[in-house]
């Protein structure tokens, strides 16, 4: 019998969880580009000040998946409000990181944590939901353009070093 999956709010508490998940993230990122990213490390502590450091941030929100007692999977978000004199004013809501243990591809907590990020949003009087993806992440890109999302931009870069 599978595990149920549940998606929560998180806290501080969590940020520990968040260091061991987001190793995912830090080996996809560093062997796409190691020239930006910092490769995973035994010592996840090392990522403790930045994951926790997103709970003292108003406008923040992290939502964790669990599998029973288990995190298996969270995301990360924040709103603004866009202004300027050639942009509709707005609130925009940006999603930072998601990850979900490899473990648990494939069971729709991905797509689960996206949906409590768009509530959250609407929640929040958010006009627009955005986020970043690289190309070599096509698993996410995918995920992304399921559950709705469009390209509007490309971000270029130029190594100056």
């Amino acid at each position: 019998m599978e595990e149920t999956i549940t998606c929560r709010l998180a806290s501080v508490d969590d940020a520990m969880s968040m260091c061991e998940l987001g190793q995912l993230l830090n080996e996809v990122h560093h062997t796409a580009r190691p020239d930006i990213y910092a490769a995973p490390t035994q010592d996840v502590s090392r990522d403790l000040p930045h994951w926790s450091g997103l709970f003292e941030k108003p406008g923040h929100v992290v939502f964790i998946a669990q599998a029973g007692d288990q995190p298996v999977g969270f995301i990360t978000a924040s709103v603004t409000a866009s202004a300027g004199p050639l942009m509709q004013p707005m609130n925009v809501v940006r999603i930072g990181s998601v990850c979900v243990a490899e473990s648990f591809w494939g069971r729709g907590i991905g797509r689960s944590l996206m949906q409590r990020v768009k509530h959250w949003a609407i929640e929040q009087d958010a006009q627009d939901l955005r986020l970043t993806v690289w190309p070599f992440n096509a698993r996410a890109a995918r995920l992304y353009t399921e559950f709705g999302f469009e390209t509007r931009a490309f971000e270029m870069g130029m190594r100056l070093r």
